[in-house]
């Protein structure tokens, strides 16, 4: 086994085998986030060759991005239950049959099952989820750091590759994008077939930061793995934690891939910006994102978290409301990437922290399932929203507007989360 070789090898230099599984699973959720971010140099594209308003393609997108939340919960079991490795080759899988098949799409009902049903739930399988999976499964030092790694990875994804794929698009067509896609995911799969281990127990390792192996959790039935986000949901939802960890990832959501990663290539297009420089915009904020969010795990290992996540919406609040203002120059536009990357998705390491400390280890992964839906949620809020609001008032200022608000406020509700430490109400979930 290439794995088993490997982990002998890292063994002699003194390196945990978890940092090859966070390095699979950065490469899987980089791949998958620029799956589901190709929607956004492809809105004009369809546009123009079949003829489709804003609002028919923005409708979708948005039950791809609802889907993508709603699977996070079930995706958690499903790893429970199946294996990380097993559910990550599904997921993969069933994306590349998603984008094949809009190669031959005609009608927008096409769009919907392709792009929205078929990627949505493939990529659901490998959403955040997945990062709070992995890095509570094979890490307790460091596990903010490594959140930090995967959730940047997830960002990134979303934006690096988009200048190449608005480029593919305008020198050969939309259908050369869709392909060079699935080229991607099929390379992601193969490491994870080689490299992808469900738990340390399997190699008989301790999780980092620990001196025993830690035997797996029983084997719960498949109609108890099943049931498990429900029951997890029930116990959840008696915590004002879970609550306010909802409600501000709904408007994390709504303020980030809904709006933005969706909507502003064509946004910058009605001010008479390019798609491959607009593009270009969002791989500075990938960029920036990458650095700001593993920082953002650092952090989040080291200071108050509810405090961290209150300065995160606050300024990304601000820099959205800056962006009508900004007259979409190359200075204006750099300095909205700069400040709105740093921040993409630094909320998330913070969020996943909170939700394990509070709700326990093995929970972790299920109840941040529920939280991330809602961010979905807020998501499929704003793609829909937004290209709502430019079929009918012909611009998109007043979604940015409407978001940077929302923003400010998640940066108070942030606050209220109580101490670490301090009596919630639902203490029964506290270990």
């Amino acid at each position: 086994m290439v794995s088993t070789a490997l982990a002998s090898t890292l063994a002699r230099r003194n390196i945990h085998y978890g940092w090859v599984v966070v390095g699979a699973t950065f490469l899987t959720m980089l791949v998958t986030a620029g799956a589901m971010g190709a929607p956004g140099v492809l809105i004009k594209p369809l546009e123009d060759e079949f003829g489709w308003s804003t609002s028919s393609i923005s409708s979708a997108l948005a039950v791809r991005l609802v889907l993508f939340g709603l699977m996070g919960p079930f995706a958690a079991a499903f790893m429970n239950y199946f294996g990380v490795r097993k559910v990550i080759v599904f997921a993969l899988a069933t994306i590349s049959v998603g984008f094949i098949g809009s190669l031959f799409m005609t009608q927008v009902w096409q769009l919907l099952l392709c792009w929205g049903i078929i990627v949505g739930f493939g990529t659901g399988l490998t959403a955040m989820v997945l990062a709070a999976t992995v890095s509570t499964r094979w890490f307790t030092k460091h596990r903010g750091l490594v959140i930090g790694m995967l959730s940047a990875s997830s960002a990134t994804g979303q934006l690096v590759f988009l200048p190449l794929m608005a480029e593919l698009t305008t020198r050969y067509g939309w259908r050369t994008t869709v392909i060079f896609v699935c080229g991607m995911i099929v390379v992601a799969a193969l490491v994870v077939l080689l490299l992808m281990r469900d738990r340390p127990s399997d190699m008989n390792l301790p999780l980092v930061g620990e001196i025993h192996v830690t035997p797996p959790p029983a084997t719960k039935s498949l109609k108890a793995a099943l049931a498990s986000p429900i029951v997890i949901l029930k116990e959840a939802s008696k915590s004002s934690t879970f609550w306010i960890l909802a409600a501000t990832f709904f408007i994390c959501g709504l303020s980030t891939n809904g709006l933005i990663q969706t909507h502003f290539v064509t946004l910058c297009g009605d001010f008479g910006i390019v798609p491959v420089a607009a593009a270009s915009v969002l791989a500075v904020m990938g960029i920036f994102d990458f650095f700001g969010t593993i920082g953002s795990g650092w952090l989040s290992d080291r200071f108050d978290n509810r405090w961290l996540l209150f300065w995160y919406y606050g300024l990304r609040g601000l820099s959205l409301v800056y962006l009508p203002f900004s007259d979409f120059t190359f200075y204006g536009l750099s300095i909205f990437a700069v400040f709105y990357g740093l921040d993409w998705i630094a909320t998330v390491p913070p969020t996943v922290k909170i939700a394990a400390d509070r709700f326990g280890r093995e929970k972790a992964g299920l109840v941040f399932g529920w939280v991330f839906a809602a961010h979905q949620m807020g998501a499929a809020t704003a793609a829909y929203g937004a290209g709502l609001t430019r079929t009918e008032l012909n611009t998109y200022l007043p979604a940015f507007f409407v978001a940077g608000a929302f923003c400010v406020l998640a940066a108070i509700l942030a606050l209220t989360i109580s101490k670490p430490g301090s009596t919630d109400r639902a203490p029964a979930m506290a270990h």
